[in-house]
């Protein structure tokens, strides 16, 4: 019986062994809230292709955390704002939880256009095409814009796109691998942004 009890408590403290590293891990990934320091333009991935600049930034909660508080909150409630367009466009993509992008066409030219669905994003070796999109400009379905004249809105994508690893946007046969900087400073700022945080 003894034994018995020695090979239960042993196994015991082993799974918990087992299970607590992963569990650390898991909580290390979860970055607080108000510590960031990152400026949007420190992470936007930007091009041009002569008659529009493009501009893509993720919003991932573990993107713009790292962000200063003020830009945070904003997207934040950008996202929340628009929650339930999302949910019924990821409803019609048949989707569970897309990943969120937030896409920008600046007009250089006058008369611009642009195509919406000619953005996609290249990740592990796989091209995402957006399943659906929220516009967030009254401009958007024009696909028209004057110089210096804005469109923006909210894609998703299929998840699966890591957003930790080298990605690369591309559009009308151009492409950007600007994210693979953005990676380095989204690193040192959450490195930064764990030690800012107080412990539990």
């Amino acid at each position: 019986m003894r034994r018995m009890l020695a090979r239960w408590h042993v196994g015991t403290i082993l799974l918990c062994l087992a299970v607590v590293p992963t569990c650390r891990l898991a909580c290390q990934d979860t970055l607080p809230t108000g510590y960031g320091s990152l400026r949007r333009d420190d992470i936007v991935i930007r091009f041009t292709t002569g008659t529009v600049e493009v501009q893509v930034l993720p919003l991932d909660e573990q993107v713009i955390r790292l962000l200063a508080p003020d830009t945070y909150r904003s997207l934040h409630a950008l996202v929340r704002s628009r929650s339930n367009d999302i949910a019924e466009a990821a409803s019609r993509g048949a989707i569970d939880k897309a990943t969120l992008v937030m896409v920008t066409f600046l007009g250089v030219v006058q008369q611009a256009r642009f195509n919406p669905e000619d953005l996609n994003i290249g990740s592990r070796g796989r091209l995402f095409r957006p399943v659906a999109i929220v516009p967030l400009s009254p401009t958007w379905s024009s696909f028209q814009l004057d110089a210096r004249q804005q469109a923006a809105a909210i894609y998703l994508f299929d998840p699966g796109i890591s957003l930790r690893e080298q990605i690369a946007v591309s559009y009308q046969g151009m492409s950007s691998d600007a994210w693979n900087h953005s990676i380095r400073l989204l690193d040192q700022e959450r490195a930064r942004v764990m030690a800012r945080a107080p412990g539990p």
